[in-house]
């Protein structure tokens, strides 16, 4: 497969362009992209909102569902059903956010393929300019299957 993750995620996601998330690296369910620190992203303790954390994350989380299951685009869409996060430092400078897929793609394409709307989750971690984690979540997707 010769998707560019990165890429398919920031054209469907006009949000994400708007904050200026890029991509370093999208393959085998494996993400990395990353925001620039600008004032005019930052929240009461000059660090990134936490809108934005949670933009670069969950782009982070899409690009590596989509590195592993792109393909699959034709017959299901691909949608976020929950998140969790923790923050464990204020964040400060550029932020780089890694994601990873948990679950095997063959293990998902079994469900789809059973007829079943498989559901798995992405771990992401952002780390600061130090490469200390400052953020972590994990995004639960689902594959819906398209209606015939």
């Amino acid at each position: 497969m010769t998707l560019d993750a990165g890429a398919l995620l920031l054209q469907t996601v006009p949000f994400a362009r708007t904050l200026g998330v890029t991509f370093d690296h999208t393959e085998d369910g494996r993400a990395v992209c990353r925001l620039a620190d600008r004032a005019d992203l930052h929240n009461h303790v000059a660090g990134p909102h936490a809108g934005a954390l949670f933009t670069l994350a969950e782009s982070a989380s899409g690009a590596a569902m989509l590195s592993a299951l792109g393909d699959q685009l034709a017959r299901a869409v691909p949608l976020t059903t929950g998140a969790t996060v923790q923050y464990h430092k204020l964040a400060k400078g550029d932020v780089v956010a890694e994601g990873r897929l948990l679950a095997s793609r063959e293990d998902v394409l079994a469900e789809l393929d059973a007829g079943k709307r498989p559901e798995f989750d992405v771990a992401v971690e952002i780390r600061n300019a130090e490469d200390v984690p400052v953020c972590s979540f994990t995004f639960t997707w689902t594959l819906r299957p398209n209606r015939t």
